[in-house]
C-alpha cells in the first residue's frame, strides 16, 4: 500500500492503483453491489478530459509539457488501458463526484508517472490540473449524454436497421404463404404471412426513428457550466473550445447547451431518451412474443412458422426445443421498461440546481441501450434469418377459419352470414360447403366472394 492525501487526511491506497485518496474513500464508501461504468462511459470521461487538456493547454491555463502528458494518460483511458482501475461503486453519491475523481486521479496519476514522477507525488493534480475549468455537476451529465450518443450511433441503430432490413426480406419471401388473421387471440379474416412480417420489420423502423429523435436533446452537453449552472471558475471560451475538440476526435456534432441551469439540474433528455427505447422494448417484445406463438408445438400449437433449433429444450423431455431467443428478447425487453422506470423516477429527483441520481440515470440508459442492440444482432443472426414458412400447415388452419365468412357479409348481409358461420361451426364443416348448400349464391360467384388471396387486399371481394 502507499499513502495518498486529499482535504479529509491520508488514506491507504494499493501501490499500484492509479486511483487515489477520493477514489479508495468512494471503495471504502460505497460496497453496495458488483456494477460499474462500463466501457462506453470511461471512454467519454476520457474524451472530454483529453478534450479539457487540449482546451486548457491552448489557454495558458495549464504548463505545455504537463498537458500533453494528461492528454497522452486520458488517450490511453479512451482506448481502455486503465478500466480496471475505475473502481467506483454505480450506487454513490448522487453527482458521480466519485466517479469524476476517480477519472481524475487514474489520469493524474498516469500523467505524473509519464513525466517521471511517482504515483501520489500529485506532480499533476487531479483537481487543479485535470479538473480546471470543470466540476463533477456538468462533466458526469457531459459523459451520460456523450456516452449515449456514442452507444445508439454505433450499436443500436445500426443493430435496429439490419434487423428491419432481416423482417422485410422476410416480408417478400412469405408474402404468397396465406393465412388465417388473428384478434383477441382468436381466428380473424385472412392475412397474408408476409404482411405480419412487414407490420414487424415497420414496428422496427419506426423505433428507430423514435431513437433517431431524441439525438439532438442528447447532442447538448452540459459542459461549462461548473458547480450550479453559472460557470463559475470556467475561463471563457473553454466550454466552447472543449466541446469542438471532443466533436473532432469522436466524429459527433456536440453543441453547448443553451441553458446551463436546465442541463444540470434536469435529466429530461436522458428521460426522453429512455422513452424512445422503452418503446422499442415493447415493439421486439410484441415481436418475439408472437413469433413464439406462431412457431407453437410443433404438433399441437399454431406452428405456421419455424424457428431455428438451437439447444436441447429439456432436462426430462427428450426432443423438446424451445423459442429460447423470442423468450431471451422478451426478458431483454423487460428489462429496459424497468430501467426506464428507474430512470423516469431518477429524472424526477432533481433538486434546484442539480439532479441527483446521476449515476443510477447513466447506468440504467447506457444498458438499455446496450442490450437492445446486442439483443437485436442476436434475434436477427440466430431467429429471423432461420425462420421458415409452413405454408401447408397455414393453409390447412386456414380452411378451416369460418371467419373467412365475412366476405360474405357485403353480399347477403350479416345474419344469413352469421347463420352460415354458426353451422359450420356446430357441424365442423367449411363455410363455402354451407354455403353452397344453402344456395345463398351461385357457385361461381360463392368461389369469387371466398377468394382467400383478394380477402388480403381489402375492399369488397367478388
Amino acid at each position: 500500500m502507499r499513502i495518498e492525501r486529499d482535504s479529509m487526511g491520508e488514506v491507504q491506497v494499493p501501490t499500484d492503483a492509479y486511483y487515489g485518496a477520493s477514489t479508495q474513500r468512494a471503495v471504502d464508501n460505497f460496497p453496495i453491489s458488483d456494477l460499474r461504468f462500463g466501457r462506453t462511459f470511461i471512454w467519454a470521461l476520457g474524451l472530454l478530459k483529453a478534450s479539457a487538456a487540449v482546451t486548457n493547454k491552448a489557454m495558458g491555463s495549464i504548463d505545455p509539457e504537463k498537458a500533453d502528458a494528461i492528454i497522452q494518460a486520458a488517450e490511453e483511458v479512451m482506448a481502455g488501458d486503465h478500466d480496471a482501475h475505475f473502481v467506483v461503486d454505480i450506487f454513490q453519491t448522487g453527482s458521480g463526484t466519485s466517479t469524476n475523481m476517480n477519472a481524475n486521479e487514474v489520469i493524474a496519476n498516469r500523467a505524473t508517472e509519464i513525466l517521471g514522477g511517482e504515483l501520489g507525488s500529485k506532480l499533476v493534480h487531479p483537481n487543479d490540473d485535470i479538473n480546471a475549468g470543470q466540476s463533477s455537476n456538468d462533466v458526469i451529465p457531459t459523459a451520460i449524454h456523450v456516452a449515449a450518443v456514442a452507444g445508439i450511433e454505433q450499436n443500436l441503430l445500426p443493430a435496429l436497421d439490419s434487423l428491419a432490413a432481416s423482417l422485410e426480406e422476410k416480408a417478400v419471401e412469405f408474402d404468397d404463404i396465406l393465412k388465417s388473421g388473428r384478434t383477441h387471440l382468436m381466428d380473424a379474416t385472412p392475412v397474408r404471412l408476409g404482411q405480419e412480417f412487414g407490420g414487424y420489420a415497420t414496428q422496427v423502423r419506426y423505433g428507430a426513428q423514435r431513437v433517431r429523435r431524441v439525438l439532438p436533446e442528447l447532442l447538448e452537453l452540459a459542459l461549462g457550466g461548473t458547480a450550479v449552472g453559472t460557470g463559475i471558475n470556467a475561463p471563457e471560451g473553454f466550454a466552447a473550445g472543449t466541446i469542438a475538440e471532443m466533436s473532432k476526435r469522436s466524429g459527433y456534432s456536440f453543441v453547448e447547451a443553451p441553458d446551463h441551469f436546465e442541463a444540470q439540474a434536469a435529466k429530461d433528455a436522458t428521460v426522453s431518451a429512455s422513452g424512445a427505447l422503452k418503446t422499442v422494448a415493447v415493439s421486439l417484445f410484441k415481436i418475439a412474443n408472437d413469433l413464439r406463438w406462431l412457431s407453437s408445438g410443433p404438433r399441437t400449437g399454431i406452428a405456421e412458422i419455424t424457428l431455428p433449433s438451437l439447444q436441447p429444450g429439456s432436462s426430462i423431455m427428450p426432443g423438446k426445443v424451445n423459442p429460447v431467443i423470442s423468450e431471451m428478447m422478451m426478458q431483454v425487453a423487460s428489462q429496459v421498461i424497468g430501467n426506464d422506470t428507474a430512470i423516469t423516477w431518477g429524472g424526477a429527483n432533481g433538486n434546484f440546481e442539480l439532479n441527483v441520481m446521476m449515476p443510477l440515470i447513466a447506468h440504467n440508459l447506457l444498458e438499455s441501450i446496450d442490450l437492445l442492440a446486442s439483443s437485436s444482432t442476436v434475434m436477427r443472426e440466430k431467429m429471423i434469418e432461420g425462420i421458415e414458412a409452413d405454408a401447408q400447415r397455414a393453409r390447412w388452419l386456414l380452411e378451416q377459419n369460418v371467419i373467412i365468412i365475412t366476405a360474405l357479409v357485403p353480399v347477403i348481409g350479416y345474419d344469413k352470414s352469421a347463420e352460415i358461420a354458426k353451422r359450420a361451426f356446430t357441424e365442423g364443416r367449411g363455410v363455402r360447403e354451407v354455403a353452397l348448400e344453402m344456395a345463398v349464391l351461385p357457385e361461381d360467384e360463392l368461389d369469387a366472394a371466398l377468394n382467400l388471396r383478394l380477402m388480403t387486399e381489402g375492399g369488397v371481394v367478388g
